[in-house]
């Protein structure tokens, strides 16, 4: 490992940050007059909270956004500089993501962003998180059960693939979205918690 290959990983790193910090559901809620997110159901800034405004194209401009960015960042990273970097700046922009700098880093939960990063460093492995959401939501409405099953499922299929640097890096991203969560998974076993498409 050499001094530039570092300074490399740290550009890709702070680029896919920068990415990952821009907060779509935010730019989606003005552009359509939705008002502040943060003041809307659940104040978080990610697809699901658009959703509750009814407003089902800024909810699905959001989603693809937000995946896209942390999308966006790998394919960019491994183009200019490989692998390693791709990693680095996934999971740097899932971390934009959460903790935004433009918005004193009070951010989403990540889960279109982690979807849209393991897409593009593995495709089966995003794949199988994505099809594991899309099961668990419809069977049971709730985004923030399915994307503990995405989460929690993921960095098992890379393990599985022998992508060892992946799932460790799926691992720290899942502890995280389940971090993230501990108050929707508080109201999941109080039975309280909002189901997909409810209004706030």
């Amino acid at each position: 490992m050499t001094g530039m290959t570092v300074g490399v990983w740290f550009l890709a790193a702070v680029l896919g940050y920068l990415l990952g910090a821009v907060p779509f559901g935010m730019v989606m809620a003005r552009l359509f007059g939705l008002g502040d997110l943060r003041q809307i159901g659940s104040g978080n800034i990610g697809a699901t909270n658009v959703l509750r405004t009814g407003h089902r194209p800024a909810a699905f401009l959001t989603l693809v956004l937000d995946s896209g960015k942390g999308a966006i960042a790998v394919l960019l990273a491994r183009w200019l500089a490989g692998e390693e970097a791709a990693l680095f700046a996934g999971f740097a922009a899932f971390l934009g993501h959460c903790y935004p700098v433009y918005l004193g880093f009070r951010g989403g939960k990540g889960v279109a962003t982690f979807l849209g990063t393991v897409l593009a460093l593995a495709w089966p492995v995003g794949l199988a998180a994505c099809a594991t959401w899309a099961v668990c939501a419809a069977l049971f409405r709730f985004s923030s059960l399915a994307a503990l099953a995405a989460a929690a499922l993921a960095p098992l299929v890379a393990l599985a693939m022998g992508k060892g640097a992946l799932a460790l890096m799926l691992v720290a991203m899942a502890a995280l979205i389940f971090l993230r969560h501990s108050a929707n998974i508080a109201r999941l076993r109080a039975g309280t918690e909002p189901r997909i498409g409810k209004k706030s």
